[in-house]
């Protein structure tokens, strides 16, 4: 069985957002072939997406390379000035809100045609916490998501702020599992070329929000929550040595909200095993724990794991169980699934 928790997906098509709420900066989607599709910002096209839509191609696609299961996530879409337009955190909370309530409802629809073969992860206006209460509340007791979506941080929050802390409270009390996935990067001045955003920006950003929930002290206070951060959680599995020792030099500037060492929360969260090498599925296990490390690809992407699961099948260093761990055992405890409904 593999079970992948990285897969994401837009709707085929939605509404003129910029004429639907009266300002721009939206993102429409332009079908211009089979199964490829320009996004545009305010009428300027900025990306060209691939099968991001049609549930029949992906399901073919997963029998071919042996993917048993997808949890499904919208697209946390970039454009030329960073606008994510499926988080939407800039936009009013309430027409986030409305556009978070069409994707989710647009995601049931899809795994309600195969329900065993996709789970959601829905998405929230998390910039109005009572508001993403209310969707995270829906999500999971109307339409069965086991998880939701957010970012690493939230326009101006870290993921420590207090004004999340509601958020938690109640998606620990639904048993609700956080995928984090970052957005919004730098994309200018040094960052401008050679993909720096993608390949540099994404693992600081994840590692940013690990460290800014460890020391933040939301672990701590919600240490039941369940959160997966993707891309191996970013650069934190090499750099936790440097952070504990700087923790501990330095309590003054980083123990100011929690005065327990990172090191002490190794274990308490997940990653996703999308890393590319040997040598970093190794250490990120080690780090990480092979209980909390899960496939994911980022499907449908180039910068994903194009044959899911190669890389925890060619390690030598892992027995049969731990890459059944991997590939299956440890998304189903995240997610808080049962393997039999879907074998």
């Amino acid at each position: 069985m593999k079970i992948d928790i990285h897969s994401h997906i837009l709707p085929k098509e939605w509404p003129d957002l910029k004429k639907k709420f009266g300002y721009g900066g939206w993102v429409q989607l332009q079908h211009h072939s089979k199964g490829e599709a320009k996004m545009l910002k305010d009428g300027k096209v900025f990306r060209v997406v691939e099968n991001c839509w049609d549930p029949e191609v992906r399901v073919r696609e997963m029998d071919q390379t042996g993917v048993t299961l997808q949890a499904l996530s919208t697209v946390p879409v970039h454009g030329p000035s960073t606008v994510p337009v499926m988080f939407s955190y800039w936009t009013k909370p309430q027409d986030t809100l409305d556009l978070c309530q069409f994707l989710n409802d647009d995601l049931a629809a899809t795994i309600a045609r195969h329900p065993r073969r996709f789970v959601g992860l829905g998405t929230l206006p998390m910039q109005a916490p009572g508001l993403a209460v209310k969707e995270m509340e829906r999500s999971v007791k109307e339409l069965g998501f086991p998880g939701v979506q957010i970012g690493p941080y939230i326009n101006k929050w870290d993921l420590n702020v207090q004004e999340l802390f509601p958020v938690y409270a109640v998606t620990k009390k639904l048993n609700c599992s956080l995928f984090v996935h970052p957005w919004d990067m730098q994309m200018d001045g040094r960052m401008a070329k050679y993909w720096l955003p993608w390949l540099v920006g994404m693992p600081a950003e994840t590692t940013t929000a690990i460290c800014s929930m460890i020391m933040g002290g939301v672990f701590e206070k919600f240490p039941k929550l369940k959160v997966c951060f993707e891309h191996g959680g970013g650069a934190f599995p090499f750099t936790i040595g440097r952070v504990s020792h700087g923790f501990s030099m330095h309590p003054d500037l980083c123990a100011q909200d929690n005065p327990i060492n990172p090191k002490k929360y190794l274990g308490s969260f997940y990653t996703d095993s999308l890393v590319h090498d040997p040598l970093a599925l190794k250490l990120l296990t080690d780090i990480i724990g092979k209980d909390k490390v899960i496939l994911g690809t980022d499907y449908p992407f180039p910068l994903g794991e194009l044959e899911p699961g190669k890389l925890i099948e060619s390690m030598e260093e892992f027995d049969a169980e731990t890459k059944d761990k991997l590939k299956a055992d440890n998304a189903l405890a995240f997610l808080g699934l049962e393997r039999k409904l879907f074998e």
